[in-house]
């Protein structure tokens, strides 16, 4: 049994990750801002038979951490996942931009991540685990489109941030692997998107069981494919 910490777990990718997880008998810590609608979340937490834990923890509040720290603090874990991210305010262009969006996206996708991962680094070494965050192909430098540029940004950003967790982390045996989850039919993503929640979860699932130091720090798809910076 392997026991996982998911971010974001309330809803779309997030919540199927946990389901995932639950549904091979893995331990599943789920967390979610206090804020959220966690009705699907609790739905499902209720009928796992206590595979899922609902852990109430806002990833770009530093309080907030530190309490979902101190409550897992004799939880070795074997799997963290940085899923919760956010699309960005209204205004995303470059010559229309929502600073305080801006900001706030880089806040959600970029560095709650490696705050995360700083937090809970304790409990991922003495699972001797690993460290996964969501990403997306959209943060790819070579790329010269500017719509969602606060989005594309953050996803640049984390993308570096978490190349250079792997490198710092490689010789403490953590490996840390960073996963575009495809184009998913959630909230964000739209109903025109190509894969369900599911399909992306279990994808990624096989790539995280794969995961280890030989492969840390790649930019990986949901499918295996390795991805250009």
């Amino acid at each position: 049994m392997a026991v996982a910490l998911i971010t974001g777990a309330n809803r779309g990718i997030g919540l199927a990750l946990v389901n995932a997880y639950a549904s091979r008998r893995d331990k599943v810590f789920a967390a979610v801002r206090g804020s959220s609608d966690r009705t699907d979340l609790d739905a499902f937490a209720n009928s796992a038979r206590g595979w899922v834990e609902v852990i109430e923890m806002d990833v770009a509040d530093a309080v907030d951490i530190a309490r979902a720290k101190r409550k897992l603090e004799a939880e070795p874990i074997d799997v963290l996942i940085n899923n919760a991210g956010i699309s960005g305010p209204d205004h995303q262009s470059a010559l229309d931009m929502d600073f305080e969006g801006l900001a706030e996206t880089l806040a959600v996708n970029s560095i709650a991540p490696l705050r995360i991962a700083n937090a809970f680094l304790p409990n991922v070494k003495a699972a001797k685990g690993k460290i996964i965050t969501l990403s997306s192909q959209m943060g790819q430098m070579q790329s010269a489109s500017a719509d969602s540029l606060a989005y594309r940004v953050s996803k640049a950003a984390v993308n570096k941030l978490m190349r250079g967790l792997a490198t710092e982390l490689k010789p403490q045996g953590v490996p840390v692997l960073i996963v575009h989850p495809g184009w998913v039919k959630t909230e964000m993503g739209g109903d025109g998107a190509q894969l369900t929640p599911e399909e992306s979860a279990s994808g990624m699932l096989k790539l995280i069981d794969k995961l280890d130091l030989a492969s840390t720090g790649k930019f990986l798809a949901w499918n295996g494919k390795e991805l250009a910076w």
